[in-house]
C-alpha cells in the first residue's frame, strides 16, 4: 500500500454546461493513495467551495476504507482487517462500523452467490499472491502454487467461522488458521460509502472513478448522462472500448482475466480464483456489471466471473436493477436483457 499522498485539484471552465448557468465549472480531485490505484472524482458545480469540500470529504472516506480494509499493513490506533486476521483464534476485535458492515456484506454475498464469492479465502489468495509477485519479479522462475498447499488453505475458508457480534461490533475468526480477503468487494464498498457521503451533502453531477470502479451521482449535466467506456479485454485491439455506457445514479464495475496476471510456461494466470478448483477461472475474459450500489456491482462482477454463463444469467434474472455484459472466451459478447438501454457502440 502506498504511504505517500498526492492529490491535485483541477479546475476547468465548462462553457454553457447548463442553460443559463455559464459559471458552472468542472472540478477534479486526482489521487493515488487509496486501493493502490489511480483515482479521480469529477464534479460539475457553480460553487467552488462546495466542490472542494465534497471531493475532499469523499477522498477522506475512501482513505479511511483503504486503511480499514488493508490486510498487509498496520496503522496506529486502528483495528483493521489485518488486525482481525492477526487475532484469528485468539480474541474478538472491535472494529469501525464500516469494516463491520463490509464483513457482514461479504457473508451475505457468499450465500447470495452460492459460495462463489468467499471472503474467507484469504489463505488461498495469499498463496496465489505470493507466487504471482515472485513470478512478476523473476519471470524465468515463475511457478504455480502447490495444490496440496491450496487445499490446506481452502479447508480454513468457512464463512460460518466469521463470528459477528452486533451489539459490541466485534469480529472473531474462530479458526486460528483462517484469514479474510475482501479484494472482491472492498473497493466497491468503499466507493459506495464515499458516494453516500456525497449524496448526503446534496451535491449532484459527480462521478467517482476509483481504479475503474465507477459510481455516478446524478448526471453530467441537466440533459447529459455520464458517458463511461467499458474496456476491451483484448489489449492488443485498436478499439480500447467494447461499448460506451450512459450512467445516471449507477455504478459500473468490470472483472477480467487481463488484470494482475503472470506467466508460467507460456500461460498467463490471473488473480480471480475459483473457490472449488482453486485455480484462476476460465469461463470469461470479462464480466461487467451495471447497478446502483457499487459494493454490489463489485461483488457480482467477481462472482459472475466464477460461474458458468447460464448460472450467472439465472442469478442476474433473480435480482432487481442489475444488468450485465459477459465476454466469453471465444470473444462472443452476451448481454442481459436490459443492458442495451445503457450502452451503445
Amino acid at each position: 500500500m502506498r504511504k505517500v499522498f498526492c492529490a491535485v485539484l483541477i479546475i476547468a471552465a465548462l462553457a454553457l454546461c447548463f442553460v443559463g448557468q455559464a459559471d458552472v465549472q468542472k472540478y477534479q480531485l486526482q489521487f493515488f493513495d487509496v486501493f493502490d490505484t489511480f483515482s479521480q472524482i469529477t464534479i460539475y458545480s457553480d460553487n467552488k467551495q462546495l466542490a472542494q469540500k465534497v471531493t475532499a470529504d469523499a477522498h477522506d472516506v475512501l482513505l479511511e476504507c483503504h486503511q480499514l480494509f488493508d490486510i498487509y499493513n498496520d496503522y496506529p490506533g486502528l483495528n483493521n482487517l489485518k488486525t482481525i486476521n492477526d487475532m484469528a483464534g485468539k480474541a474478538p476485535v472491535q472494529v469501525d462500523d464500516k469494516l463491520f458492515e463490509l464483513i457482514r456484506f461479504g457473508k451475505e454475498m457468499y450465500y447470495r452467490t452460492g459460495g462463489r464469492l468467499n471472503i474467507a479465502m484469504g489463505g488461498v489468495l495469499r498463496i496465489w499472491h505470493d507466487h504471482r509477485e515472485a513470478g512478476m519479479a523473476d519471470p524465468a522462475k515463475a511457478t504455480l502454487p502447490d495444490m496440496a498447499d491450496l487445499r490446506a488453505a481452502a479447508a480454513t475458508a468457512n464463512v460460518d467461522n466469521i463470528i459477528l457480534d452486533e451489539e459490541n461490533r466485534t469480529v472473531f475468526l474462530a479458526d486460528p488458521n483462517m484469514s479474510l480477503d475482501v479484494g472482491a468487494i472492498g473497493k466497491g464498498f468503499g466507493v459506495e460509502m464515499a458516494a453516500r457521503t456525497i449524496e448526503a451533502s446534496g451535491a449532484t453531477n459527480v462521478l467517482l472513478d476509483i481504479g475503474g470502479n465507477v459510481r455516478a451521482i446524478g448526471v453530467r449535466s441537466e440533459n447529459t448522462p455520464w458517458r463511461v467506456g467499458v474496456q476491451n479485454p483484448d489489449l492488443s485491439s485498436d478499439q480500447p472500448y467494447l461499448t460506451v455506457t450512459s450512467l445516471r445514479d449507477l455504478s459500473l464495475v468490470s472483472s477480467g482475466d487481463y488484470q494482475r496476471t503472470y506467466t508460467v510456461d507460456g500461460k498467463a494466470y490471473h488473480h480471480i480464483v475459483h473457490p472449488e478448483t482453486l485455480m484462476p477461472a476460465e469461463y470469461f475474459h470479462q464480466v461487467t456489471v451495471l447497478t446502483r450500489d457499487s459494493g454490489l456491482a463489485d461483488g457480482l462482477s467477481t462472482a459472475l466471473f466464477l460461474m458458468p454463463l447460464e448460472e450467472g444469467q439465472a442469478l442476474v434474472d433473480s435480482l432487481d436493477g442489475v444488468e450485465v455484459m459477459w465476454v466469453l472466451m471465444d470473444g462472443t459478447v452476451v448481454r442481459s436483457d436490459g443492458f442495451a438501454a445503457f450502452a451503445g457502440e
